[in-house]
């Protein structure tokens, strides 16, 4: 069974959230989109609308798991110059303003190129909270989820409708601080309807971990947001958010825009605080296998 400790940013943030009775809202947004310069104003407008976590993006030219929407957002942060080392130095930035979580989103080639031993010591040094793994295999997490575990950085890993109940079994072994929950095949973006099936991928997941359950792709509107916060215990939007920045990199208003929308879709979650039976993540977890 796989358990978290709230000892990082990231588990003391689920803890506190589960103990309101209230879902976590975790925003992404590709750090350099649409100029490096900008990064660090767009997170804090994320934070004073609602968001919880940040997941910062590190551009890269092959996003195989995103849709246009981030495509295009990595294209143009990689045209602006925006690169592992710059994103630390903006993390840095950030932390002069905010202590909110963040967590570094990234596909396994920049990571490498920059090198794990030196990227764990240099994220934590920055600010970072935890690193998302896209494209690693759990099969062969071992020793860099290690490295990353001994600067306290959480590693968090995708559980997808299609991931067998072995590749469960790694997710939960290799993650901490929670599981990433992809509502459905395919690549990230907006959706107009939930995907069917959410209940069982987190009845599935769950069976293997008590760590929080966080959904993603797909989540767009309010709406959506309010269906899920009582379903699991963090929801996760990206491809709107990235969306609102494509439109209104060119105004003035931009930071003004994003916060204003992402103040809409949290605005379900500054409700009233659910009973306790039904809060998310208050339900007792199926016995782990």
């Amino acid at each position: 069974m796989s358990t978290s400790l709230p000892t990082t940013r990231i588990g003391e943030l689920f803890a506190r959230k589960k103990q309101e009775g209230r879902a976590t809202f975790i925003a992404y947004l590709t750090a350099g989109d649409p100029v490096p310069d900008r990064t660090a104003e767009l997170v804090l407008a994320l934070e004073r609308g609602g968001a919880d976590l940040i997941e910062l993006g590190v551009p890269f030219s092959d996003p195989i798991a995103d849709g246009p929407v981030i495509q295009r957002a990595s294209e143009r942060a990689l045209r602006a110059g925006m690169n592992l080392p710059r994103l630390l130095d903006t993390v840095r930035e950030i932390r002069r303003s905010s202590q909110i979580p963040l967590l570094l989103f990234s596909y396994m080639n920049p990571l490498l190129r920059y090198g794990f031993d030196r990227l764990a010591t240099d994220a934590r040094e920055a600010g970072i909270d935890g690193v998302l793994l896209t494209d690693l295999s759990v099969e062969e997490a071992e020793a860099p989820v290690a490295t990353l575990r001994a600067a306290n950085l959480d590693t968090i890993f995708l559980a997808a409708p299609t991931s067998t109940d072995r590749r469960l079994d790694l997710v939960a072994r290799y993650s901490s601080g929670f599981v990433y929950l992809v509502s459905r095949t395919g690549v990230t973006g907006e959706q107009a309807a939930l995907a069917p099936g959410i209940g069982d991928l987190i009845a599935r997941v769950r069976r293997h971990t008590t760590l929080p359950l966080a959904l993603g792709f797909g989540i767009s509107t309010a709406d959506q947001v309010a269906a899920l916060s009582t379903t699991c215990d963090g929801i996760i939007v990206g491809s709107a958010l990235v969306k609102t920045i494509e439109r209104h990199a060119a105004d003035a208003d931009l930071v003004e825009r994003l916060e204003a929308f992402t103040s809409a879709l949290t605005a379900p979650l500054r409700a009233p605080a659910l009973a306790a039976t039904g809060a998310p993540g208050t339900s007792s977890p199926a016995p782990a296998s």
